[in-house]
């Protein structure tokens, strides 16, 4: 993996984390177009019209799952050790390290597969 790629893959990940609504927004798009089989989004449920808002984000990774959760307008970011669908550690990582993590970790399942290079090469550009 070049650092360079990392770094590509961090930014795009991290281009709108400013103004946190619209950087869920982004990143929930982001990543289920590009990881779709990897990546649940869940909204938030209303009465009204229009789109309703990201909730929370989980991707999961092998034996790594990523959550983000965005419900009371503040962001948590989790990162789980998992082993047959059962999570063995949690561990609460700031916004800017969730995304080194995750950027890491989808680097090292996009260099698996062809399919994935791709992915990857779309997150990116």
């Amino acid at each position: 993996m070049e650092p360079s790629t990392f770094d590509l893959v961090a930014a795009s990940l991290r281009a709108d984390s400013n103004d946190i609504k619209s950087f869920v927004e982004a990143l929930a798009t982001k990543l289920s177009v590009t990881f779709p089989g990897l990546v649940q989004v869940d909204r938030a449920r209303g009465l009204g019209r229009g789109p309703k808002p990201v909730r929370r984000i989980v991707v999961s990774l092998g034996d790594d799952r990523y959550e983000l959760d965005s419900s009371d307008g503040a962001v948590v970011c989790t990162r789980s050790a998992m082993v047959r669908g059962i999570a063995l550690r949690n561990e609460q990582l700031a916004l800017e390290v969730w995304i080194d993590s995750l950027s890491h970790s989808l680097l090292e399942q996009a260099e698996l597969t062809e399919q994935g290079r791709a992915a990857l090469a779309r997150l990116i550009t």
